[in-house]
């Protein structure tokens, strides 16, 4: 473009209003958000191909130990008999190796099949569990019943606590439900209005400047040009460019350009508002596809949304420190399973 949409937007006056001052500021954004997203495009495919350079050959790692572990215990729990206290242990530490290999990308078939075998076995000890306890604790209850004695206060308070957990987590659950329906509400009604400026104002441009229309071949060539910028803009769903357009062709008509009337404001500021969701939304979706743990997911939720290359890059390598580590803490652990003595010693410090 030959000029500044801002600058195309004032009126012919020294005073911007509240509502120019607002548009240029949000222009000023869009245009940033244009630049972020480049960036962010451009510089993906390095991104992934630095994520499988760095971090997979230590997560395979990682996992193939974790899988030794799991059929290493497995194996104990079969063969030997344990203290009811390390057969806990040993359960609650096998429930959680099944639980983060089933879904490994980086195990063989028939690896995958032992966990899934595991992660089965667990489910349904966990649900035969619940159901001895229920059990028991109704026993416990008509036995109280029958020698004519039940602690009204403790139970009252019990369903208390209960309903108070219940009511506290349905409320946290519906919150966080109700907020992220209001967020796609939001960018459900942010693309609506994409979509009709998007129409509107490329029906108005090619209204005005249609080639077919030209008795002069100059003049429709250099309207044949617009007219391709404006379709190329509207495959793309760029609102903003289609605007930038809007105004020079305007301008060019004209002669001269007096700034947007009040009305023609409010209408920017909604299409532009509308750009700026879009735009926000394609770089958070960008940017979450290249998130690839929970603590990458905390920086970005932490940056909220003002993440940059950069950081993301620190952040692998600190992900790639953190995981040697917790790669060679676990092969330490894996040595010690090996023999009874070894897995004993796990058992009785708690470190398993």
């Amino acid at each position: 473009m030959s000029f500044e949409l801002k600058v195309s937007l004032l009126p012919r006056v020294e005073a911007l209003s509240p509502q120019h001052k607002k548009l240029n500021k949000l222009i000023e954004q869009i245009e940033q958000q244009k630049l972020d997203l480049d960036l962010w495009q451009n510089a993906k495919s390095e991104i992934q191909s630095y994520i499988q350079l760095k971090l997979v050959p230590i997560y395979r790692d990682l996992h193939a130990v974790y899988y030794r572990q799991l059929a290493q215990l497995w194996q104990h729990i079969q063969q030997e008999d344990f203290a009811k206290a390390d057969l806990a242990q040993l359960d609650a530490k096998l429930t959680k190796l099944a639980k983060q290999l089933k879904k490994s990308n980086y195990l063989n078939t028939a690896e995958l099949e032992k966990v899934t075998e595991v992660d089965a076995f667990y489910q349904q000890h966990h649900a035969h569990n619940q159901k001895l306890n229920k059990k028991a604790k109704l026993a416990q209850t008509e036995q109280s019943k029958v020698e004519g004695y039940v602690d009204i206060e403790q139970e009252t308070t019990e369903q208390n606590e209960s309903y108070e957990a219940w009511d506290s987590d349905q409320y946290q659950r519906e919150k966080e439900d109700h907020q992220r329906k209001r967020l796609a509400q939001k960018r459900e009604q942010a693309e609506k209005l994409v979509n009709q400026s998007l129409k509107t104002v490329y029906l108005k441009i090619t209204a005005m400047i249609h080639p077919d229309r030209e008795p002069d071949e100059s003049k429709k060539a250099e309207k044949t040009e617009l007219l391709q910028r404006a379709n190329e803009a509207y495959e793309q769903e760029d609102l903003f460019f289609l605007l930038k357009l809007q105004l020079e062709v305007e301008q060019s008509k004209n002669g001269s350009y007096k700034g947007l009337s009040a009305e023609q404001v409010k209408f920017y500021q909604q299409a532009l508002e509308a750009q700026s969701q879009s735009l926000k939304k394609q770089i958070q979706e960008l940017i979450n596809s290249l998130v690839w743990s929970n603590k990458a997911k905390i920086v970005v939720n932490k940056s909220k949304g003002q993440l940059n290359i950069e950081q993301l890059y620190k952040q692998i390598d600190a992900d790639v420190s953190a995981v040697k580590q917790q790669l060679k803490a676990e092969k330490q652990r894996l040595m010690y399973m090996g023999k009874e003595s070894g897995l004993e010693m796990l058992l009785e410090h708690g470190v398993l």
